[in-house]
């Protein structure tokens, strides 16, 4: 992992400790992750679970299987497994991979994310203002409720 970053000048191990302490605060499991994986296909495979009505739970199992479970979330049948797991086609997932047939999608996502200087992830914007990273939900809560967000 070091080697992926160490043109960003970052302390994986600060940054880890770091997510690690926000997931204990937030109340969600977290591994020891070792190795990085490319999202780009979980990312693609995202947007398609999306379109099924699937995407928060497809999401969610991504998050699972990388943070937690240190899977390699860029292999075809780990998300292949992923999807099976939240009840949608595996086949048209299959399709979805191996036709790429969401990759304009993504990266219209990050062209918008490159034009409004997103690089971090979370990164929450309202109204041009932005709060990045993981934070506590007191500042999140706040955040909303500063740009007009109303309680339910």
């Amino acid at each position: 992992m070091e080697k992926v970053y160490a043109s960003r000048k970052i302390d994986i191990s600060q940054a880890m400790a770091h997510l690690k302490k926000a997931a204990k605060e937030l109340g969600l499991p977290w591994g020891e992750r070792t190795n990085t994986y490319n999202s780009r296909l979980a990312q693609e495979l995202g947007k398609w679970a999306e379109t099924k009505g699937k995407g928060d739970e497809f999401h969610n199992a991504v998050f699972q299987a990388y943070f937690v479970d240190s899977k390699n979330i860029s292999k075809t049948d780990v998300l292949v497994d992923l999807v099976k797991a939240v009840g949608l086609p595996e086949k048209e997932a299959r399709e979805a991979l191996q036709t790429r047939a969401f990759r304009e999608a993504v990266d219209s996502d990050w062209a918008l994310a490159h034009r409004r200087g997103i690089s971090a992830v979370p990164t929450f914007v309202l109204d041009h203002q932005v709060v990045v990273g993981a934070q506590p939900y007191e500042l999140l809560e706040q955040f909303l409720l500063n740009n007009g967000v109303k309680r339910k």
